[in-house]
């Protein structure tokens, strides 16, 4: 999107677009639900029962908009009172990032939360599943909670401020003596370390398996991956560059900034790292390199690079070519993807398999390459960790 182009009919868009939400209701959303995600008092968008979301956009000045969501461009049509609406095709359950086209500007919805993904700040729906199927996501008043803390540290390695977001568990205030094993839990391509906390719900599903004894009460440490733009924007970078920052950061500057700041325990036994996507990429990069500082590894949707032909044996050195020493070095490797994505990761889990690397492998039902699934997969994960 190229700044200086904005034109009155999108400023109209933009002004009225949070005030102009209560018309006259049509056909179209008589069983629809309003989006968790909109602003106070805006009732569009919305989701229907068929798991269709409907979007509404005042701008009467437009010639032609659309909605975009999941890369797939909805016409939308232009009533006489300079209303847009469509309704989109059925999607998954789960967050989806969206934008409005107006005149050719992609622009995010007034009405809407806005978060950042795609490389930008994006406009955010949630298509939602039942109660009893979101509840290890959902936010449980009969448990204690957490916090999540905004913390800004200086970084020797870039030298400059960055921000992190760390969770602590509702015993770190009452314990002041206890010691935590710690997570470092990374995002995906295009977006940065407020993810995990705010389209993951991260705090929420932990909570609830430490309330319930399914996992170790843990600190969990979200950074900005230096990943939070889409590759091939930075003129010149390779696949290789891209990301490739961040592992000399977390182990020169975060993990010293954590270890002085929090109480947490420092040997690799009590050291675990993960990431989605891009995140999970640069998990293998950072912990099979450095598996004298990591024990437990995961990665959602996230992937080994490997050139045409060579063998799962062959990466990082040959750190798979000795099963027995890998097994005993590294007390949990787990791989995640949803079903309708296709990441390849069921097939890196064979090549594991065969390779006799202890490991576990979890598919996501129904799911693609979105924060659903790895909601899905950090809480398979967790209750692997730090069970020596």
């Amino acid at each position: 999107m190229k700044r200086g182009k904005w034109n009155s009919r999108i400023v109209w868009a933009f002004v009225w677009g949070t005030i102009i939400v209560c018309g006259t209701q049509n056909s179209w959303s008589q069983t629809a639900i309003s989006s968790i995600y909109n602003v106070p008092m805006a009732e569009y968008p919305k989701v229907d029962e068929q798991r269709r979301a409907l979007f509404r956009l005042y701008a009467p000045e437009a010639y032609d908009v659309k909605a975009d969501i999941c890369g797939k461009k909805y016409p939308m049509t232009k009533d006489n009172n300079g209303m847009w609406t469509v309704t989109t095709d059925p999607l998954v359950v789960g967050f989806h990032y969206y934008f409005f086209i107006v005149d050719g500007v992609q622009v995010t919805d007034p009405a809407s939360d806005c978060f950042y993904g795609c490389g930008r700040m994006a406009s955010g729906i949630e298509v939602p599943e039942s109660p009893e199927e979101a509840a290890y996501y959902t936010f449980n008043k009969s448990i204690a909670h957490g916090q999540v803390r905004e913390c800004q540290y200086y970084s020797e390695v870039e030298g400059q401020v960055r921000r992190c977001f760390v969770y602590t568990p509702v015993e770190y205030e009452t314990s002041p003596k206890s010691k935590y094993p710690v997570l470092y839990l990374q995002h995906g391509m295009g977006e940065d370390e407020r993810g995990w906390h705010e389209q993951g719900h991260m705090a929420n599903i932990l909570d609830g398996q430490i309330a319930s004894g399914k996992c170790k009460p843990m600190i969990v440490v979200m950074d900005y991956g230096d990943c939070g733009y889409i590759h091939g924007t930075k003129k010149g970078e390779t696949r290789d560059e891209f990301g490739a920052s961040f592992g000399n950061i977390l182990l020169r500057d975060i993990i010293p900034f954590v270890e002085k700041t929090f109480r947490v325990k420092t040997d690799r036994d009590h050291r675990a790292m993960a990431g989605l996507s891009w995140g999970g990429h640069q998990t293998f990069q950072i912990t099979l390199t450095h598996l004298d500082q990591f024990a437990h590894i995961g990665a959602f949707s996230g992937a080994i690079l490997m050139a045409p032909g060579q063998n799962i044996t062959d990466v990082y050195g040959g750190v798979f070519s000795d099963a027995d020493k890998f097994n005993k070095q590294v007390h949990t490797l787990f791989l995640g993807q949803g079903t309708e994505e296709g990441m390849g990761c069921d097939r890196m889990s064979q090549s594991l398999k065969e390779a006799g690397i202890n490991h576990v492998y979890y598919a996501s039902p129904g799911t693609h390459h979105e924060w659903l699934t790895w909601r899905r997969c950090l809480n398979e994960f967790l209750p692997l960790l730090f069970k020596q």
